[in-house]
C-alpha cells in the first residue's frame, strides 16, 4: 500500500488533495512545512511526496534538497500557474514532476499514479532482458540497479528511465522532445529545460567530469546520445 506525503502550508489545499487521493490503496500523510515533511520522511516509508514551494519554517526547495541527500522518492512540486521559476527551481533540486494550482483532480490522480508506478517498479518503459554494460556503466533492468565501475549509483525513476532509453539505443540521437515523450509519456510542450535538468543531474551521478562527459554526449542542435557498443 503506497504511502503518500502531502506538504503545503495551506490546510485547505492539503484537505483538497486528500479528497482527490482518497483511495483505500493509499495511506496519506500530511505536513505543513518542509521541516515537518523531513520528519515524516525520516520516520515513515514514503513512496511519493507532493511538495509546495513557498512555506514557512522551511520552504519546499530547501526541503527537497535535503530529501535528495537520503532518498530518491519521487517528488511532485505544487506550484501556481504563473510560477515558472518555482517549477525550474524544483526540477533543479530533484523534483520529478509538477502540478499547477488550481488543481484538476483528474490530473492530480493521473500524475500520482504515474509516479508511483515508475517508483514501485524502479524504472519504466520497455523491459530490457538482463544486464547492459557500456565501458563500466551497467544497468540491470530486472533488479532496476545501476552500477558504475562496480559501485552502485542511486538514480531517481526519471533518471533511470532516461539512462535506460539511451543505453538501449546506443549511437542514436534523441531530441529533448523525444526523451520527454518517451519517459514522461506526455506531449512535449516546454520540455527542453526539463530534460536538460534531468540530464545534468544524471551526468553528475555517472560522469567523473560532467563538463567532459564520457557517456552522455550532446549533439549540438539535435539532442543526446550514448556512444559505444553495449554488452549483454
Amino acid at each position: 500500500m503506497p504511502n503518500i506525503l502531502i506538504c503545503d502550508d495551506e490546510k485547505d489545499i492539503v484537505n483538497a488533495l486528500k479528497i482527490y487521493l482518497s483511495d483505500p490503496d493509499y495511506t496519506l500523510y500530511e505536513a505543513y512545512n518542509g521541516q515537518e515533511a523531513l520528519k515524516v520522511l525520516q520516520s515513515n516509508d514514503i513512496q511519493l511526496v507532493l511538495m509546495d514551494i513557498m512555506m514557512p519554517v522551511m520552504d519546499g526547495i530547501t526541503a527537497m534538497a535535503k530529501i535528495r541527500d537520503f532518498s530518491n522518492v519521487p517528488i511532485i512540486v505544487l506550484t501556481a500557474k504563473s510560477e515558472d521559476t518555482d517549477k525550474i527551481l524544483g526540477l533543479n533540486v530533484g523534483a520529478d514532476d509538477y502540478i499547477t494550482k488550481p488543481f484538476n483532480p483528474l490530473e492530480v490522480t493521473a500524475r500520482v499514479r504515474s509516479q508511483l508506478r515508475r517508483f514501485l517498479k524502479l524504472g519504466g518503459g520497455t523491459e530490457v532482458s538482463g544486464t547492459l554494460s557500456i565501458r563500466g556503466l551497467e544497468i540491470n533492468d530486472r533488479s532496476k540497479e545501476v552500477f558504475l565501475d562496480g559501485e552502485p549509483v542511486n538514480l531517481t525513476p526519471k533518471e533511470y528511465d532516461i539512462l535506460k532509453l539511451l543505453m538501449t539505443n546506443t549511437d542514436r540521437v534523441f531530441s529533448p522532445k523525444e526523451i520527454y515523450s518517451t519517459v514522461w509519456k506526455e506531449k512535449p510542450f516546454g520540455s527542453d529545460n526539463t530534460v536538460a535538468v534531468h540530464i545534468r543531474h544524471l551526468r553528475e551521478k555517472i560522469e567523473i567530469d560532467p563538463a567532459d562527459p564520457r557517456y552522455i554526449k550532446v549533439v549540438f542542435g539535435q539532442g543526446y546520445k550514448i556512444e559505444g557498443e553495449r554488452k549483454k
